[in-house]
């Protein structure tokens, strides 16, 4: 070969390998997130538009970088915006879902629905490919006795042991009565006792730190028992939700902990321009 071929030839090479280590450092880019998980959120934030145009909506989000949703009942949350998606089947849903990008594994029922229609919800989910069916609350008395808690954590195990027999796991978000106290106790730490571990997996809403609820505390109190989260940023100073990254939130702490929690997956829940700004952050966290 002679020398000028060479010398070009051996350019060449090193010009593709540049543009092939800048080609792998931009996929790592795109893909670096915490845990190693797609980037979540949760739809109830965006129902309204849901409601008036649920393909537009899940452009939306795919467009700001979110890989995976989880729903809402169509029942449950009728009222809320989801009611329109009722006249889909699951799998027409997941169908849909699919063609326009995200991914779907996980959806919240209200518990009425479950005590009321479970094995109709749980042939829905599973058309619809989930995984998980999460509760956003055992919806019990603000000031319960300790044997309202303890039936409603009997009702939810057995509402947990029809849908693990359909290969499904039920999990309990924390709101309202959750965060209730019972005989001077947490009543969210009491159901941690009451509820099957093999049954019930827990999903943290992070923003309860504005009630004193540390994530990280409780992922490191309760190793293995947690599922998913429901991301925020919280700013202690202003006491308002602000994107994920702003704020007084240590988030390496609190996706380390996650790893001890067993969370598998998370979802950013926020308005959508708090949700959109909080991508980036994301993106480039690494724990």
């Amino acid at each position: 070969m002679p020398e000028t071929s060479r010398r070009e030839f051996f350019k060449r090479v090193a010009t593709n390998a540049a543009a092939a280590e800048l080609l792998s450092a931009g996929a790592l880019e795109l893909t670096a997130n915490p845990l190693g998980m797609p980037l979540g959120c949760q739809t109830y934030p965006v129902r309204r538009m849901i409601a008036k145009d649920f393909p537009g909506t899940i452009k939306k989000l795919t467009g700001a970088g979110f890989q995976t949703v989880e729903l809402c009942s169509p029942w449950g949350y009728a009222r809320a915006g989801f009611g329109d998606l009722a006249k889909y089947k699951g799998a027409e849903l997941k169908k849909m879902l699919g063609d326009l990008g995200v991914t779907c594994i996980s959806s919240h029922f209200d518990i009425k629905e479950l005590r009321e229609d479970l094995p109709a919800r749980i042939e829905w989910a599973k058309d619809l490919g989930l995984t998980q069916m999460m509760v956003p609350s055992l919806g019990g008395p603000r000031n319960p006795t300790m044997d309202d808690v303890k039936r409603a954590a009997d009702e939810y195990n057995k509402i947990a042991a029809q849908t693990a027999r359909a290969g499904m796991q039920q999990g309990l978000h924390n709101e309202g009565f959750e965060l209730s106290t019972v005989d001077g106790k947490r009543t969210y730490d009491v159901l941690f006792d009451l509820l099957d571990p093999k049954l019930v997996k827990f999903q943290f809403q992070v923003s309860t730190i504005s009630d004193g609820y540390d994530a990280a505390d409780y992922f490191n109190k309760y190793p293995g028992r947690f599922i998913s989260m429901h991301v925020q940023g919280w700013s202690a100073k202003t006491r308002k939700i602000v994107a994920v990254g702003q704020g007084t939130l240590d988030w390496k702490k609190i996706f380390t902990a996650a790893k001890t929690g067993g969370i598998k997956n998370y979802f950013v829940e926020m308005d959508l321009e708090l949700m959109r700004e909080s991508v980036p952050y994301l993106r480039s966290l690494q724990v």
